[in-house]
């Protein structure tokens, strides 16, 4: 079986490897750089620069308080980022040994299908090649979202991919859009000392997260001085004289004008299909992304399509998971992958983590529901981390004690989420996780604790 995999994003490079694993001779094209969107301009080095912006306010906050003498702390920019392009690379070179390792032929260069079993490879030299295959793989991930507003064309005006590697820390960043990509650089930079300003049009941040996670975020953005206004719509950004930029907005109270050196566009990302030659060989599209039925596979039999391309959940661990559905499928091996156990997760400061259900969500479905929380100033490892802003929440069916969805804000939420997704995976009740014994001091002993509360049998909470 010839397989090409088009696309070496996390999707794309899981797909491929998991296909030569299955006996496949596979062949890998590859646009610009492996592993995509994830590892050059997202996923990865969004947390290198999470992860030293949260050491330096640590230190610069409490290091008095956790007995360390540091007379004084700043921020290197150029090198914080030399090293994230040092961990981007590392982490390419990784993904490039994999593929060697399970003999996957690699292309670098832009593919376009001619054929339902061709497509042709245009190198940056200016060579074309054709390639024939059994079976294809579309995995062209993502690119930033663009709005009609008057100004975005203006050169300060700049995408998450830029707002990577700016030369220096802006004095002031206006925000437009408070989702994940929003709230997190955000938190790198004002953490850095950037004035930010946060314009969202719904009413809250993060909207498909629960309130309540959410709210310990608010919480942290208000001390951290990050001016949130939400039901805000940006109506045009205009130069001002000095050079900065002047957003004007609407928010129920009125009119506002925002002056900022920076805007950064965080309104989400919207599926990279075009230019691909689909359309001619009947692949269904939907608002530019391909449709799939439960393999992904297209309405052309030989074609499959997975990861952002495809819409839906636009997360590197949903394309990965995807791309092993899709290899499986043409090999023959299907498995199903269970879609309700994928976790969203934002690492700013608290970390924020969610599977399953919100309450919102459960009862809007009609659901009858049972909710218990259990706050981290509570909680012994917690205090010691200094990070007591944030709770454990689950959403549990009130009849049957099953768990719905949990919900996390605090330290190393987005890594103690993998216990509610395992426990959504296997049907878990609430009786599975109140008599399964958590060790002590941990943060995850919240989760026991929320658990409890759902019964209002929490121990340490008064």
């Amino acid at each position: 079986m010839k397989v090409v995999v088009l696309g070496g994003g996390p999707g794309g490079y899981v797909a491929a490897i998991r296909a030569a694993q299955l006996g496949a001779e596979v062949t890998l094209i590859e646009k610009k750089a492996l592993g995509g969107t994830c590892l050059n301009v997202g996923c990865i080095p969004t947390k290198v620069l999470l992860h030293t912006t949260e050491l330096y306010t640590v230190l610069k906050r409490e290091s008095a308080e956790i007995g360390l003498e540091v007379p004084q702390i700043a921020v290197d920019w150029k090198k914080l980022q030399k090293r994230k392009d040092k961990i981007v690379r590392m982490n390419a070179g990784g993904i490039d040994s994999l593929l060697k390792k399970n003999k996957v032929t690699k292309h670098i260069g832009t593919g376009r299908f001619t054929g339902i079993h061709e497509l042709e490879v245009s190198g940056a030299d200016g060579s074309i090649q054709t390639i024939g295959f059994d079976r294809a793989i579309v995995a062209t991930g993502s690119e930033p979202s663009r709005v009609p507003i008057p100004g975005t064309e203006l050169s300060a005006v700049i995408t998450s991919d830029e707002a990577l590697s700016l030369p220096e820390v802006p004095e002031s960043l206006c925000i437009i859009g408070g989702g994940v990509i929003g709230c997190e650089f955000a938190s790198i930079y004002s953490s850095l000392g950037c004035r930010v300003t946060i314009i969202e049009m719904l009413p809250e941040l993060i909207a498909a997260m629960d309130r309540d996670i959410v709210g310990c975020l608010r919480k942290e953005f208000a001390a951290a001085g990050v001016d949130v206004h939400t039901e805000t719509r940006v109506e045009r950004i205009e130069q001002t004289p000095t050079g900065g930029l002047s957003i004007k907005a609407v928010s129920p109270s009125g009119s506002m004008v925002i002056e900022a050196e920076k805007v950064l566009l965080s309104i989400g990302r919207r599926p990279k299909t075009s230019g691909l030659g689909l359309e001619i060989l009947g692949v269904s599209m939907k608002k530019g992304a391909i449709e799939v039925d439960r393999s992904m596979r297209t309405a052309v039999p030989s074609i499959y399509a997975i990861g952002d391309c495809v819409g839906g959940i636009m997360l590197a661990h949903v394309a990965s998971a995807e791309g092993v559905v899709a290899a499986e499928h043409i090999m023959g091996e299907p498995s199903p992958v269970d879609f309700r156990t994928v976790p969203s997760c934002v690492y700013t400061r608290p970390e924020l983590a969610s599977v399953g259900l919100t309450e919102e969500d459960a009862r809007e479905q009609g659901l009858e529901v049972k909710t218990g929380s259990f706050p981290l100033q509570a909680n012994g490892k917690s205090m010691i981390m200094g990070e007591t802003n944030g709770l454990v929440k689950y959403v549990t069916d009130a009849r049957s004690g099953e768990i719905l969805g949990l919900h996390i804000a605090g330290p190393r939420a987005t890594d103690m989420i993998a216990q509610g997704a395992l426990a959504l995976r296997l049907e878990a009740t609430l009786d599975e996780i109140i008599t399964t014994v958590h060790a002590h001091p941990t943060v995850s002993e919240a989760l026991l604790e929320a658990a409890l509360a759902v019964h209002h049998r929490a121990i340490h909470s008064h």
